[in-house]
């Protein structure tokens, strides 16, 4: 890639120097962050162990993560927008709250149907903190290294949040028992509940203020309509991905639910070309930078998500590795996206953030295609822990850069859409990979077989998004991005 010299940009390389205050403002938002990252995770190896403990059959089990996964995917966009109408601060203390709560609940569950209320409740309260905490992030920081540097060490813990967990999860479980993992999930609350009122703004935008700040009565009036088809989509794709990730896609309620998604999903498109306040701005998803930023970011989600499974299976099943050394595998891994959650700032800085995620999908796409030689050998484990890791270097950069990419240009009263938006794609990204291509690895007669089929589709589909990515925001090889700013 050649460097343009005459059009340096040394504003963007000068690392920021954050206030004491900023940094625990920074401190409060990612650690909400990496708490619902690590709820993502951390349940996983102990269902087997909480299914007996409380009667839950292996069939009901799916429920402990598709309770959870249904409310927190489904209302992102809804309480995206509350945040910008009503107050994203005091929103997010809601659903941070909330989520300290439904943790303890889940923590001593007394039956299935408690624990699966405390799930869903989690979820819930997760769709509050993850828009709404993105949203005081970008408005927190202003556009630029601050916010670079910010979206980074965000993206970085979230990241990081999804690999602890698994190593977490099992250590925890083998410890103390699995109420343990619902446990650390509430002493994440307790911690940082008390710390956000006094060090985050409210954020109302502007144009909801009165006279000296004060807040109108005339608002904008929430899309009901829209919030009740998106939500609705968003429920019924999301349940049918999640169930057909473990019982396919012949299944009747998946297939209802999936077309019912489908439909409600084109309604709301309608409904939001002819409503005068619509919850999704249809002109912002027409902004470049907004749609292919996001489809950037669906793919590096879904694709590794469908990595990270299919290699938890080769590694265990294939290669006879226990759940503990698995986990060192994606220890490893962790401890190299964090690594690149550090230079990540820096690189955007220099290249720009549309750059550095066409470069990072195909980084993560040439990586993956190098887990093909996988094989049934003992050094496969060495070859594993080396592409996956420096694929999730890669995966990293693009989540960060994708970020930037999406709210960069955005006016801060819409900040709450375009995190939304950031958002919902990461949550549909993780919940639709496996589904798609995971199933191929579970259901092949020859496992490594199937792995190798799930890794080659893999690596097709983040290469074809990088193409996609690089013509869609007219990303062309030689000079460097000038500053990084979201235009149309």
């Amino acid at each position: 890639m050649a460097i343009d010299t005459t059009n340096p940009v040394p504003d963007s390389l000068d690392t920021p120097r954050l206030s004491t205050r900023d940094k625990l403002v920074l401190f409060v938002l990612c650690a909400a962050q990496f708490m619902v990252a690590l709820d993502f995770s951390v349940l996983n190896v102990a269902l087997p162990v909480l299914g007996a403990d409380l009667g839950m059959s292996p069939s009901a089990l799916q429920w402990a993560v598709t309770a959870f996964a249904l409310p927190s995917g489904g209302f992102l966009l809804l309480f995206g927008r509350i945040g910008d109408l009503y107050g994203r601060r005091k929103l997010f203390l809601i659903g941070l709250a909330l989520f300290g709560a439904a943790s303890l609940l889940a923590t001593f569950a007394w039956d299935p149907a408690s624990f699966l209320a405390g799930r869903a409740l989690q979820g819930l309260g997760a769709a509050a903190i993850v828009p709404t905490g993105m949203s005081l992030l970008t408005t927190t920081f202003p556009e630029g290294p601050a916010r670079d540097r910010a979206l980074g060490i965000s993206g970085t813990l979230l990241s990081l949040g999804f690999t602890v967990g698994m190593v977490a999860g099992g250590t925890l479980t083998d410890t103390f028992g699995w109420r343990s993992t619902m446990g650390l999930l509430s002493l994440f609350a307790l911690i940082v509940l008390p710390l956000a009122p006094g060090l985050l703004p409210e954020s109302l935008p502007h144009s909801l203020k009165g006279m000296g700040g004060a807040p109108i009565s005339d608002r904008p009036r929430l899309d009901v309509p829209g919030a009740i088809t998106v939500t609705g989509g968003l429920l019924s794709l999301i349940y049918a991905l999640s169930t057909a990730a473990d019982h396919g896609f012949a299944r009747t309620d998946v297939l209802i639910t999936l077309v019912a998604g489908i439909l409600l999903l084109a309604a709301f498109v309608t409904i939001e070309s002819r409503t005068e306040t619509p919850l999704v701005s249809l002109p912002m998803l027409r902004r470049r930078t907004v749609a292919w930023g996001n489809i950037g970011g669906l793919v590096t989600f879904s694709m590794m998500s469908t990595v990270v499974f299919v290699l938890t299976l080769y590694l265990q099943e294939v290669l006879h590795l226990s759940a503990f050394e698995t986990g060192l595998v994606f220890g490893v891994q962790g401890v190299l996206s964090a690594v690149a959650g550090t230079y990540a700032p820096r690189v955007i800085g220099r290249f720009g953030p549309r750059r550095t995620l066409v470069g990072s999908l195909v980084g993560q796409g040439t990586l993956i295609a190098a887990l093909l030689g996988l094989g049934t050998g003992s050094w496969s484990v060495w070859l594993a822990t080396a592409a996956v890791s420096l694929a999730s270097m890669c995966h990293l950069g693009a989540i960060i850069s994708y970020g930037i990419t999406v709210t960069s240009g955005v006016p801060d009263e819409e900040q709450g859409l375009a995190t939304g938006l950031v958002t919902s794609t990461q949550q549909v990204g993780i919940t639709v990979g496996i589904p798609l291509l995971g199933v191929l690895a579970t259901t092949s007669d020859d496992l490594l077989s199937g792995v190798h089929t799930v890794l080659a589709l893999d690596t097709v589909i983040v290469l074809a998004a990088a193409v996609l990515v690089a013509t869609g925001l007219r990303v062309r090889s030689g000079a460097v991005e000038a500053k990084p700013v979201g235009a149309r």
